[in-house]
């Protein structure tokens, strides 16, 4: 019998579970700082130890934290299902949990990759600095899809999407663009929920969309034994 695919689209809120800070705070502020100067091309080249040192608190963050309930009930979702992850965060909980193919949009946290040759990337768990260089010596930066940059994996994404014949969106507001325009590619017949603890969308947004108004520990888990109960 082939496995229905399932295509999960996962933004901050999955991890903030975790106890991983969100990046952007109410005021708009990342960690207090202007968004272009810590997330952009532009703020690199103006304070390239600024940028460092913010990912630096990043990553060292992540390696504090662990995958919460919510992460492992996508793991147990493989057990019936053919499951795709495409998420917009940058730490690996997805990968630490075991989910086995995630697709990350925005890049990760716990790898860098060369300023000259985005295709030299490495793995790197420790801090940044100036003075880290590749093999020819130009300095590193970390693994991350700015403001203003293309991002690589959406057409991947987008793909993948394609395919599902089950839509869940946990944890995001689809509003980071072009992730949010991912929901588009799936056919007006495929099932979509959407697991957030205050949803932007309502029932009449999408065809078949069912909302869950919890986090991702508590609305998870939850529709994974539904899914299992109704569809396997």
């Amino acid at each position: 019998m082939v496995k229905k695919k399932i295509v999960v689209l996962t933004g901050a809120g999955m991890s903030a579970e975790s106890g991983l800070k969100t990046f952007r705070d109410s005021n708009g502020l990342w960690e207090g700082h202007d968004v272009m100067e810590v997330a952009s091309p532009q703020g690199f080249a103006k304070n390239p130890e600024l940028v460092l040192d913010f990912y630096n608190q990043r990553r060292r963050q992540l390696l504090e934290v662990s995958p919460n309930a919510g992460h492992h009930a996508l793991v147990d979702l493989e057990k019936h299902f053919e499951v795709s992850i495409v998420t917009q965060n940058v730490d690996n909980l997805h990968e630490q949990a075991g989910s086995s193919h995630v697709v990350h949009l925005h890049g990760e946290l716990f790898k860098v990759r060369s300023t000259q040759d985005e295709t030299h990337v490495l793995e790197w768990k420790k801090d940044l600095v100036l003075g880290d260089v590749d093999a020819k010596g130009h300095q590193l930066r970390p693994h991350i899809v700015w403001f203003g940059e293309m991002v690589p994996m959406m057409e991947t994404a987008a793909q993948i999407t394609q395919l599902a014949d089950i839509l869940i969106i946990i944890g995001t507001s689809m509003q980071v663009y072009p992730a949010a325009s991912l929901v588009n590619y799936v056919t007006g017949q495929t099932p979509i929920f959407f697991v957030d603890p205050k949803p932007n969308v309502r029932p009449s947004d999408f065809r078949n969309l069912t909302i869950i108004s919890q986090t991702a520990v508590e609305g998870v888990p939850t529709l994974v034994n539904h899914l299992f109960d109704t569809m396997t």
